[in-house]
């Protein structure tokens, strides 16, 4: 399996039998730049401008962008409702947590998570070995917040998104999360990774776009 990183919240997943592409940006609002892409699947965890920009699909695709539980070309997705705020949704509404398996790796895109998760939804998405965490804060949760929620989940890989970037300046940077975990990792072009390769001990990977 192939992760790489987009920039903000979308990554693209390239498995032996599937592609995925996850919460794909509006470039010119976020101030980054994103071809255009080809998937299988993309999964949306919410509909707002920086998650939902499917017009940069250039072919046919599945969309998940709700909970259940799907099976596609051989991989498994399942989709999880939780809270964009601390208020149970009443400020910003809810999202989908997403986990999908695919070449036995079983992968967990928190979208914009914006509380702690409670005892259901970790059970929903327990046995994570990748997770893609939010930790900019504002309308996520925090680096603090994320480091709480990686030690409850235990992935063998932690991967942040969402933090600042582009146009979205408002967020804490990178930094703020890294210092949190103690860490300094090297930044890589993209994550290549098979079951018998996945670390031991957890491990944080930063990676480029």
């Amino acid at each position: 399996m192939e992760i790489t990183h987009l920039g903000h919240a979308c990554f693209k997943i390239m498995g032996k039998q599937i592609s995925v592409l996850t919460d794909p940006f509006d470039p010119e609002k976020v101030g980054l730049k994103l071809a255009k892409q080809d998937a299988d699947v993309v999964t949306v965890s919410h509909d707002h401008f920086d998650h939902n920009c499917l017009e940069i699909l250039k072919s046919e695709y599945l969309l998940l962008d709700s909970p259940g539980e799907y099976e596609i070309r051989e991989s498994e997705f399942i989709g999880v409702f939780a809270d964009h705020d601390e208020q149970k949704g009443q400020e910003r509404g809810q999202i989908t947590i997403f986990t999908m398996e695919i070449d036995d790796i079983k992968i967990c895109h928190l979208g914009d998570l914006g509380t702690d998760l409670n005892s259901e939804q970790l059970d929903k998405i327990d046995g994570v070995d990748i997770l893609l965490i939010p930790v900019g804060g504002k309308t996520t949760i925090d680096a603090k917040t994320a480091v709480k929620i990686i030690n409850q989940i235990e992935p063998k890989i932690v991967i942040p998104m969402h933090y600042a970037d582009g146009k979205m300046t408002d967020f804490s940077p990178l930094s703020v999360f890294l210092d949190e975990m103690g860490v300094s990792p090297m930044p890589l072009e993209k994550l290549k990774i098979t079951t018998s390769n996945l670390p031991e001990e957890m491990e944080v990977v930063v990676l480029k776009y």
